[in-house]
């Protein structure tokens, strides 16, 4: 039996010694090559932290004691070392593990996060919580990536932890990646410090040599305490946290339990911030990852189900290749698209926030690199860059997961909408993403770009459609526009060898019924199509209808559409809540149209949907053709009629 198997809790790790815990963590790492390279899931991030979490586990009294793992994605090990090392093959699947920290699963996960960034502004809440007799006391410690550290949020708590002299631990877990390489000033400063001797040694060697110096050496002995300090902001790789009075510690061998412990050890006991900073990789222990360099730690962030056995790539035959073609994803159509509409109109460009192959944008960057931008993880900087382009006359495409694109609303309301600023919102992930869970979810975009003035927004019902409206948006000028498209793959249908525009403002009726029209809006188009085929065999003939556009609705299309059948249903993969339903009861009742005809809204419900394959939680939610069909029958016909 190893000596994973006896770790149930953190305190069993107490009383181990140095090279048990390395033991415990290289174990660590063999399970989660085995487990999450057969179940796939986030994978390099995890490989990188084994040793920190059995480092910090060993020294603190979780919960009591607080540990916050930023993103989450990085968290494996812990909830491992926390009670959960039997339910690791369930994690991202439907009722089991969360795919992050969730503080509904453990109390040992302090905090919930998908989203990077925001881990050390928890750890300032909860130390001065404490710090006025608020609940227990107890140690704080933020674990927070370098690329996550891109975050402006993470930089305003970094200063206010500083401020406020808070005695909490923020280890900068620095492997030199988020998911894509890191960008920008800081990490080419992280790329400057890492464990280079070369620094440690230089400052060494100018201190020892300018005392020797002729005529002034003993004058610069004497001045040591100013030589030094003046020394320390030329070498000293902590000077960025130490001008923040953040104490520095580091670099540290991420990957050394017992070098870990002990800054650690001293970082918890020094009772002021600190800032202790390690050096790990990204896929450690894997050699495809970690011999890989960036491009392989970027390529294994994730594991994709059975890709690995024993502890290595998974053969791949051609028996095993797929023998059929699947439809293009609609990340992969964008990202095509986009590059056709930069060589049409020199103007475009795009935008991404850290997300570059996420969102299709890594094609433009090998395609067009001077016409692409990756501002790390910092959408709220996205989209101000993006306003100050467009102010310029540039035609910027901000292509930002729904999900994510909601930490730059305050940009999109004041900086964009308010200017009514030609920016392209391309929003990727629309709708339930699955896996990820509910910090990924896109189904809020419409509801908070709805209310929004100046604001168009629509949605394609197949790729073929989304090509055309990214046309549509990178011709517009007159404002903010925004598309929304779900994650995977389109409906298979061919693409336009010439994208054309569609007018503003106009739907298109698809199918011909009588009695019940099926109003679609993005992927509920296709859901309409599907119940309207399962209603005709019940002999009731709908009509189907693509609304194309949320924002503004195609009035004349809405009222002939009430005027002609007896209920109207809308479909959409959002909440319902301000949704693109809520927008057409909304203008029905405005026209006094709303007794013309019935309405049935369906869409999400008002709760956070769990994580999962996406066909098993539409079928939770009640969003298939046949939920949707037999809803509508139990609005038409006699209940005894209704499908079975």
């Amino acid at each position: 039996m190893s000596r994973l198997d006896h770790i149930d809790q953190p305190q069993d790790l107490r009383g181990l010694s140095d090279a048990q815990l390395q033991d415990v963590a290289q174990e660590l790492r063999e399970l989660v090559i085995d487990t999450i390279g057969e179940i796939g899931g986030h994978f390099g991030a995890n490989l990188g932290t084994c040793e920190l979490a059995v480092a910090l586990h060993s020294l603190l009294d979780s919960p009591r004691d607080k540990v916050l793992w930023d993103v989450g994605h990085q968290a494996y090990p812990h909830k491992v070392l926390t009670g959960r090392r039997d339910q690791l093959a369930t994690i991202r699947k439907y009722g089991g593990l969360a795919p992050f920290c969730s503080i509904f699963e453990s109390e040992h996960d302090i905090m919930g996060a998908g989203h990077a960034s925001t881990s050390v502004s928890y750890a300032v809440g909860l130390k001065e919580a404490m710090r006025q007799g608020v609940g227990e006391d107890g140690k704080v410690v933020a674990v927070i990536g370098d690329g996550a550290l891109t975050g402006g949020v993470a930089f305003e708590a970094l200063h206010n932890a500083g401020g406020m002299d808070l005695p909490v631990v923020i280890v900068v877990n620095d492997n030199g990646m988020s998911i894509a390489p890191n960008v920008g000033a800081l990490s080419r400063y992280f790329n400057r410090v890492r464990l280079d001797p070369k620094l440690h040694r230089a400052r060494e060697e100018v201190e020892e040599g300018l005392t020797k110096l002729p005529a002034i050496g003993k004058r610069i002995e004497r001045l040591g305490p100013i030589v030094k300090e003046s020394l320390k902001a030329y070498w000293a790789p902590g000077l960025f946290f130490e001008e923040l009075d953040l104490a520095y510690v580091g670099v540290i061998d991420g990957h050394d339990v017992r070098a870990l412990r002990e800054a650690l050890r001293e970082a918890l006991e020094a009772e002021r911030p600190v800032v202790v900073h390690i050096k790990t990789v990204k896929g450690k222990g894997f050699s495809p990852a970690e011999d890989g360099g960036l491009a392989g730690m970027e390529k294994w962030h994730a594991a994709k189900p059975s890709s690995i056995v024993k502890g290595a790539l998974a053969p791949t035959t051609l028996a095993s290749a797929p023998t059929s073609t699947a439809a293009l994803q609609y990340t992969t159509v964008f990202g095509k698209a986009l590059v056709e509409e930069c060589r049409r109109d020199e103007r475009v460009c795009g935008i991404t926030a850290a997300m570059n192959s996420g969102t299709g944008l890594n094609i433009l960057q090998d395609a067009m690199p001077e016409r692409y931008y990756d501002v790390g993880i910092a959408e709220q900087h996205a989209i101000l860059m993006a306003a100050g382009m467009a102010l310029q006359g540039m035609k910027p495409v901000a292509a930002i997961y729904s999900t994510f694109l909601q930490r730059a609303f305050d940009q999109i309301v004041h900086d964009v909408s308010l200017q009514r600023l030609n920016v392209v919102f391309a929003m990727d992930r629309a709708g339930l993403v699955g896996d990820d869970g509910p910090t990924h979810h896109g189904v809020f975009d419409i509801s908070y770009l709805r209310a929004l003035p100046n604001m168009t927004i629509m949605a394609p019902r197949d790729e073929a459609m989304l090509v055309n409206m990214l046309r549509t948006a990178t011709l517009y000028d007159d404002g903010p526009i925004a598309l929304r498209y779900p994650r995977g793959e389109g409906e298979g249908v061919p693409l336009p060898s010439d994208p054309r525009a569609i007018e503003i403002g106009t739907g298109e009726v698809l199918r011909s019924g009588e009695r019940v029209a099926l109003l679609g809006y993005g992927f509920g188009v296709p859901l309409a199509l599907g119940a309207a085929d399962l209603l005709a065999e019940h002999d009731i003939d709908a009509t189907v209808a693509d609304a194309r556009f949320a924002k503004p609705l195609d009035e004349e299309m809405l009222a002939a559409l009430v005027a002609d059948h007896d209920l109207v249903v809308t479909i959409e993969e959002n909440v319902l809540a301000g949704g693109f339903g809520a927008g057409v009861v909304e203008w029905l009742s405005d026209h006094d149209l709303a007794a013309e005809a019935r309405i049935l809204r369906i869409g999400l419900p008002d709760r956070f949907v769990t994580h999962g394959k996406p066909a098993l939680l539409r079928k939770e939610v009640g969003l298939t053709p046949e939920a949707i069909a037999e809803r509508v029958a139990q609005a038409v016909l006699e209940p005894s009629a209704a499908l079975a």
